[in-house]
């Protein structure tokens, strides 16, 4: 058990060496955390964060007995992009609608009407007459045809 009192590294440890893991390898971090993860833990510590002195296996990492400092944190991660889950439609409508033309949506085989957030909007689908998507098996968008 440690009481936060730094000693001093033995005589045969390796130059620059700040603790000793308990499989009697060298560890040469400047942290206690993580120190000796993969080496059974710490067993000696007489250098560097002071403040991390509880001696822990579950939260030690990986000994490098070639490096002092640790690797540079990971980039943070891309923000979100628009998904299909998100429901919105796309920004620019497709040319070539208006009146008496609806769109046809091949995904979902709904048709939009003229004015609808959805008009022109999908990823696949094209404009038609009202009656020519009926004929295709399309169906109006909740039951409510345009004419």
């Amino acid at each position: 058990m440690s009481f936060g009192c730094l000693a001093a590294a033995p005589a045969d440890a390796p130059a620059g060496s700040t603790g000793l893991c308990k499989d009697g390898t060298y560890y040469n971090g400047a942290e206690k955390k993580g120190a000796c993860k993969g080496h059974k833990g710490v067993k000696d510590w007489w250098g560097g964060d002071a403040s991390a002195s509880k001696t822990d296996a579950k939260t030690d990492t990986k000994a490098d007995t070639t490096k002092a400092a640790a690797a540079p944190a990971p980039a943070p991660a891309a923000t979100k992009t628009a998904t299909k889950s998100d429901n919105k439609p796309a920004a620019q409508a497709a040319p070539g609608g208006g009146p008496g033309l609806v769109w046809a949506n091949e995904g979902t085989k709904v048709y939009h009407c003229n004015g609808d957030k959805w008009y022109g909007k999908t990823k696949k689908g094209e404009y038609m007459s009202e009656a020519d998507a009926k004929a295709k098996g399309f169906k109006a968008d909740h039951g409510k045809a345009c004419s």
